[in-house]
């Protein structure tokens, strides 16, 4: 893959693909695509895999490679991974249309990501919970997860900095109708699954509550990542962090505002190009009859909800 081709929703910098390969020693000629060949080797080689003709597949290989922190052997674990929780999970997964799946979802938030990359080529993905008194965890778990395909076969970015705005909304209620582990899956999809590398996530509240629901959160996050929470009283904080020219015009940037950008999302998520690239990627899962029984135990036993041997008639 030579270039990212345009598109309004998610751009790139003119130096993001050289930019990254560097970061990653991957930038000599040649060196890319021979980490992709090796992987896509390793692909066809195993037996548990049922899907090994991945659509746009030096894309969603270099794109894994890339999360992996250019380690060929972490992306390795990463895709079988990703196939694997897709076997284990299914309720999180499948065709996924938010203009008629999801009724309800972004009267109760509105969760989006930026179309500019930070000067350091990370993502920002943006949520704002709205004043709703409705909690809609599954659907907004399977629209994040149908995000994360889109920027798995349409990005090119380092990671994501995360913006939780909680500003308007009883974030505490919020979290006291949680799952705690739907939540853990759904993190664990994310970042194990997906790759996708979390470098900071900034939390808008001025609610004195706001330390109690943090508590029941960051159990649910690595050490590393719950180091990486910071809490900001206002907008104009977050001007310090991320420039105005990435941000929404909500948040006293030079952004599309964040619901006009939702309403974007929601449009190129439902198209029919997607949805097929969701029906053909929904078939990625695994046998796990043809998987060493001590390797499934090793790696994903002790995932929540999983059991000690998956058994598939």
């Amino acid at each position: 893959m030579d270039f990212v081709p345009p598109n309004k929703l998610v751009k790139i910098k003119p130096d993001t693909l050289e930019y990254v390969r560097k970061l990653y020693n991957l930038d000599k000629p040649g060196s890319m695509k021979e980490a992709v060949n090796i992987l896509n080797e390793w692909v066809q080689k195993q037996p548990h895999f049922n899907k090994k003709d991945f659509i746009t597949a030096t894309r969603c290989l270099e794109v894994a490679i890339v999360l992996s922190k250019g380690s060929v052997e972490r992306a390795k674990t990463q895709l079988d991974k990703m196939c694997t929780m897709r076997t284990l999970y299914p309720e999180f997964f499948g065709i996924f249309n938010p203009k008629t799946d999801c009724p309800g979802l972004f009267d109760m938030c509105h969760t989006v990501i930026l179309p500019k990359l930070t000067k350091d080529h990370y993502r920002v993905y943006v949520t704002k919970f709205l004043n709703s008194e409705d909690y809609l965890q599954p659907l907004y778990y399977k629209y994040h997860i149908t995000v994360a395909e889109y920027l798995k076969s349409h990005d090119y970015f380092c990671g994501v900095v995360m913006i939780v705005d909680v500003s308007i909304s009883n974030f505490l209620s919020y979290i006291k109708k949680t799952d705690i582990i739907m939540m853990k899956k759904a993190i664990n999809i994310s970042i194990d699954g997906y790759g996708i590398r979390i470098k900071a996530i900034h939390v808008i509240s001025d609610s004195k509550f706001l330390d109690n629901a943090l508590a029941i959160v960051k159990p649910m996050l690595s050490a590393k990542i719950a180091s990486r929470i910071h809490v900001h009283n206002s907008y104009e904080e977050l001007h310090k962090i991320i420039p105005k020219e990435i941000l929404p015009k909500d948040y006293g940037g030079e952004e599309r505002s964040i619901k006009t950008l939702q309403e974007e999302w929601i449009e190129e998520l439902s198209s029919e190009e997607h949805l097929s690239y969701l029906k053909v990627m929904n078939g990625a899962t695994t046998n796990e009859s043809c998987r060493q029984k001590s390797q499934f135990a090793e790696q994903y036993a002790g995932m929540p909800g999983t059991f000690r041997f998956l058994s598939v008639e």
